[in-house]
């Protein structure tokens, strides 16, 4: 059998084996298959793989040293089907990205510095741009520390992304459709790209609160049936095509804040329910906040105006916070937050 070098890491809520790229087949379709033997994809329990019987358990970071003068790795994510035997490099994951630089770090891809390093991490899925800091005094990766995310147990060291160029980044463009807000299916809607292409709408246009608990979503099929219908719609409208076989564009459900944040919501994978909130997810929720006239603005609660806000988003695991900072137009310098990462296990995988 083939041993693969690797180190299994949790990256905020999701987890998943880092690897090399260089350690990979360059030809996509053979490496997809290594990849569907690696995991286990294709059994509901992966027992013949690494994967954990579930989306968020079933993913792959892929990172090697950067081509892009100014960058210094790059990152390709794969979403591996748990059941279908599939894999899907179209979206970015900014969970698994979490652990991008430790990775990087731990395997010479990126000498540290003390007492803390800075990447800059290409990912090759939207090809945008993305700075983590991460902790290294003496010059070695540390995970321990205080910093404490909701959906994760315990604590651990901060990882600060920021993400320095995230409009546009499947569409070309923040408004694919040139709207802030339109009608779909009889629904109002807002189509935005910024990390994510994303549908978002208001959960009480469907005959929802926006508060239910993802289980309770999950098991009203039909609702997953009518989010489908739009979201194929939505996809044609925002210049993707026929999106059956794509997780993209994501789904949004938004409902005004109720613990003290800015904005609640409910994340669709878009065939269920994220238990918590992703990262892109996160930040394409903040920046279409302050972007007027989107149904997102509509159930937003900001404070005054500042060059730098936070933004606090209530989800089924808590909230997520996030800084987001706007030019003087109104547009986004960076969306940045804190997240953390754990070493799990290094050592080889085995595929036929």
């Amino acid at each position: 059998m083939r041993a693969i070098p690797c180190i299994l890491m949790r990256g905020g809520s999701s987890k998943g084996p880092f690897l090399r790229t260089r350690d990979l087949p360059a030809e996509a379709a053979e490496r997809d298959l290594l990849l569907l033997d690696m995991m286990g994809a294709g059994h509901e329990l992966q027992i013949d793989g690494v994967g954990g019987s579930n989306p968020l358990s079933s993913k792959v970071a892929m990172v090697d040293v950067s081509s892009q003068v100014g960058v210094d790795v790059d990152y390709l994510f794969a979403q591996v089907g748990v059941e279908d035997r599939s894999v899907d490099t179209g979206p970015n994951c900014g969970n698994m990205l979490v652990g991008v630089a430790p990775f990087a770090v731990e395997t010479g891809l990126v000498r540290a510095t003390d007492p803390e390093t800075c990447i800059r991490i290409r990912n090759l899925n939207t090809s945008t741009l993305v700075d983590a800091i991460i902790q290294t005094p003496g010059g070695k990766v540390s995970y321990e520390g205080t910093t404490r995310i909701d959906g994760v147990p315990g604590t651990a060291a901060p990882v600060k992304l920021s993400f320095v160029d995230g409009a546009g980044a499947k569409t070309g463009k923040l408004l694919p459709t040139g709207l802030p807000r339109e009608e779909l299916q009889g629904i109002d809607v807002t189509l935005i790209d910024m990390s994510v292409p994303v549908m978002m709408l208001a959960a009480s246009s469907l005959g929802k609160t926006g508060y239910e608990s993802p289980a309770e979503l999950d098991a009203d099929r039909a609702f997953f049936d009518r989010i489908e219908r739009m979201r194929m719609e939505a996809g044609v409208r925002m210049g993707m095509g026929n999106v059956a076989a794509s997780v993209l564009p994501k789904v949004i459900l938004i409902a005004p804040p109720r613990a003290g944040g800015q904005i609640s919501g409910r994340y669709l994978m878009p065939h269920s329910c994220h238990k918590s909130f992703a990262v892109t997810g996160g930040i394409c929720l903040t920046a279409a906040s302050l972007v007027p006239g989107t149904v997102a603005a509509d159930h937003a609660r900001w404070e005054a105006e500042a060059a730098v806000r936070q933004c606090h988003i209530e989800h089924p695991m808590g909230v997520t916070q996030l800084e987001v900072e706007q030019d003087g137009n109104g547009g986004f310098r960076r969306v940045s937050l804190v997240r953390t990462a754990r070493k799990l296990f290094a050592g080889e995988i085995y595929v036929p």
